[in-house]
């Protein structure tokens, strides 16, 4: 929209204008989401909706930090559940214990991690019998 409002026309008659005219010339019609409900069925207002649906959109989340690592906890054990190796496993398996163990000791605001540090042996050793099943071998 490159033309002015020319005098003497109202501001919104100007707009309704040129919203009539950019669907006639089916400007709207490609649209993302266009012929689609609006997504949220929720009728009370938030007035942070645009960043919780941005978040959303490209799969970020903020999480306390107890959660966030309860979630990367559960990652890493499926990791090195379909490790290839078994240092892989225990480098996984390492790591994590490593971000379990500092908050542990140095906890943060929010509730409470609920998780202790790992076995590492006893994990690879699982580690060792399910891949053994899954290879045939005794």
């Amino acid at each position: 929209m490159t033309e002015r409002k020319p005098p003497g026309v109202s501001f919104e008659s100007f707009v309704d204008k040129q919203i009539r005219d950019a669907q006639a010339r089916g400007e709207f019609a490609t649209l993302p989401g266009a012929g689609k409900p609006l997504s949220g069925d929720d009728t009370s207002y938030d007035e942070l909706w645009w960043i919780k649906q941005k978040m959303a959109r490209e799969g970020m989340s903020v999480l306390p930090p107890t959660l966030a690592l309860r979630k990367e906890a559960e990652d890493a054990l499926a990791a090195a559940a379909s490790a290839p190796s078994e240092r892989l496993v225990r480098k996984i398996i390492t790591e994590i214990n490593t971000k379990i163990r500092d908050m542990m000791f140095k906890p943060p605001p929010g509730p409470p991690l609920g998780l202790k540090p790992y076995d590492v042996e006893e994990l690879v050793r699982q580690w060792r019998e399910r891949r053994a099943r899954e290879h045939g071998e005794s």
